[in-house]
């Protein structure tokens, strides 16, 4: 793929869910799927357990649309699969023509509140006495989303700490407070992050760091509430302990 790397509009914006771009290349995936390159995009990718957003995208000059049912990140190009709606399809096509995008609102939403919910069951597992275990992958689909942590919780602790997150995390909802997002020098960012950055974070980058409310933040290229409240309520389903590592199970209300 011959395209310079994707300016990603919900970097700067999170809550933006419609954006004007151009088109550049058409790529067709060994699976015989078919994906549109673009300058920049306000769709977010799959990535960092959150799954990617739907919705279209609507040629200016022919005025057609491409139906996005997934979209990928690959050596920082964004791909957008899907397929094209009306007769006139891949012809209408015209690298460097504008297009407009319209990200799905109720999926965005729902995304960006189980992601947050992540993120805020690892401010909780520290303000329950959890804080030793580290935090690992995220799983944040409607389908059943966790928490691994690396560590373990003792077997007769389990019931107690899951009541504790649960109240934890309602209390902190209930609450609420401003959640952030914003791409930042490096030593800028480990301040907000308590001083101290994960390995993967090169010295001298600019990562993005998301905060909520006034609570350390952390490295995230996601999606998220634009208030702690907006996650609504959350219930721990589970927590389980197995080979070294601890699982929190969640979900949230469903409005």
């Amino acid at each position: 793929m011959d395209c310079p790397p994707t300016k990603l509009d919900y970097h700067i914006d999170m809550f933006k869910l419609q954006s004007q771009a151009r088109f550049l290349s058409l790529y067709k995936a060994q699976d015989g799927r078919t994906a549109l390159i673009l300058d920049s995009t306000v769709f977010h990718p799959q990535g960092g357990g959150q799954p990617s957003d739907t919705g279209f995208i609507v040629f200016s000059v022919s005025d057609f649309k491409f139906s996005v049912q997934d979209v990928r990140s690959k050596d920082g190009i964004v791909l957008h699969y899907g397929v094209f709606e009306g007769s006139n399809g891949e012809n209408g096509t015209e690298k460097g023509g504008e297009v407009h995008l319209i990200v799905d609102e109720s999926r965005r939403k729902l995304n960006s509140r189980l992601h947050s919910a992540g993120h805020l069951l690892d401010l909780c597992m520290q303000k329950v006495g959890l804080g030793h275990l580290e935090p690992g992958k995220g799983y944040h689909f409607p389908d059943g989303p966790f928490v691994e942590y690396k560590g373990v919780v003792p077997q007769n602790e389990l019931q107690g700490k899951q009541k504790e997150l649960e109240a934890e995390a309602n209390e902190l909802i209930s609450k609420g407070g401003k959640v952030y997002a914003a791409i930042l020098p490096y030593e800028e960012a480990s301040v907000l992050c308590g001083g101290n950055l994960p390995d993967y974070i090169a010295k001298g980058s600019t990562p993005r760091i998301l905060r909520l409310g006034e609570n350390p933040g952390c490295p995230c290229g996601g999606t998220h509430v634009s208030d702690i409240s907006d996650i609504i309520s959350m219930k721990i389903t589970q927590i389980r302990t197995k080979k070294g590592m601890t699982k929190v199970f969640y979900t949230i209300d469903a409005s």
